[in-house]
């Protein structure tokens, strides 16, 4: 009886902890203004781009790493012209720097603005010369510490129309979520004589924003662009179908030298930068990697309208 005990205990601890740690590896995914608590999606279907293999919670995964790296700090670094890298290993920070102050593109999690500051400063300029702050998209691990930025710059705030509500609901520690003024789709930001066009690219939020600029180096222009997510949900409502067939051919069409994303894997920066000290010519001038996240993700969106339309069918 007592062994019956034992083995019964067992099996509980165990489905306990698988269960634990299957939260610990889907936790990131929560990353949108209010708590979610719906149970992690199937990890299906499965594609292949460009000779690798996807699943939702490999995409997952890819872009969020461990907690660990969520908040580490990667070595902040020039990527091109007056564009440097300022996050961590796995949640995107840029810094543009200009002669009338500078602007910052995704504050990332609250906790992380200490570690986004000391990258700053590592590369020789103060926190304080932010003036204009911007994101990607009303997600928690992209633009939970815009308060925060805002009370120690004064930066002014700014974010697209579609993503206010979701901005306004996000509130770490109670601070309202500051938006000194609100963008449409095509507007620009321009400081110290640099130029930013925010692209709606919807679909992962509604208001996600995808920015362009020109970058000087070596007495050429290059068109960088900075992506938003196009990872797509589990259940893709009407509302996100017409996004996404919207947000692709817009992400297709846009001039680009210098691929980037809101999450470093998005565009291979572990790799390149390590090229990049290894005194290789600027690896992030990468014209042929410029479709590849959008391939995955069209390849994904595709293969899940494609599973959900087969089961509503049944």
């Amino acid at each position: 009886m007592n062994d019956r005990i034992r083995s019964a205990t067992t099996a509980i601890v165990i489905g306990l902890a698988s269960l634990i740690g299957a939260a610990a590896i889907l936790g990131p995914s929560v990353s949108s203004a209010a708590p979610q608590t719906a149970p992690a999606p199937a990890d299906h279907p499965e594609v292949t781009v460009h000779g690798r293999k996807y699943t939702p919670r490999s995409i997952l995964e890819r872009n969020m790493g461990t907690p660990e790296d969520q908040t580490a700090q990667f070595p902040p670094h020039r990527i091109i012209g007056n564009l440097y890298y300022v996050g961590t290993r796995t949640l995107s920070s840029f810094l543009i720097v200009t002669p009338q102050g500078n602007i910052l593109i995704n504050s990332t999690y609250e906790r992380n603005v200490p570690t986004i500051q000391k990258s700053v400063e590592q590369l020789g300029f103060k926190f304080s010369d932010i003036k204009i702050l911007l994101g990607t998209h009303a997600h928690n691990d992209h633009q939970e510490g815009d308060a925060v930025v805002k009370q120690m710059t004064r930066a002014q705030t700014m974010a697209m129309a579609e993503d206010v509500p979701a901005l306004q609901a996000m509130k770490p520690g109670g601070k309202e979520h500051p938006i000194d003024k609100t963008l449409h789709d095509g507007e620009m930001v321009t400081l110290g004589g640099t130029t930013l066009t925010a692209h709606l690219t919807a679909g992962h939020t509604h208001g996600c924003t995808t920015w362009t600029m020109k970058a000087q180096e070596g007495g050429k222009m290059y068109d960088v662009v900075i992506g938003c997510s196009l990872r797509p949900p589990a259940t893709l409502t009407p509302e996100v179908i017409a996004e996404f067939n919207h947000t692709f051919p817009v992400v297709r069409s846009l001039a680009c030298d210098v691929p980037l994303g809101d999450h470093p894997a998005q565009y291979s920066m572990q790799e390149k930068y390590s090229k990049l000290q290894k005194g290789a010519p600027n690896p992030f001038i990468d014209r042929a990697g410029c479709r590849n996240e959008v391939d995955i993700e069209e390849a994904m969106f595709q293969a899940l309208l494609g599973e959900q339309q087969k089961a509503a069918a049944r």
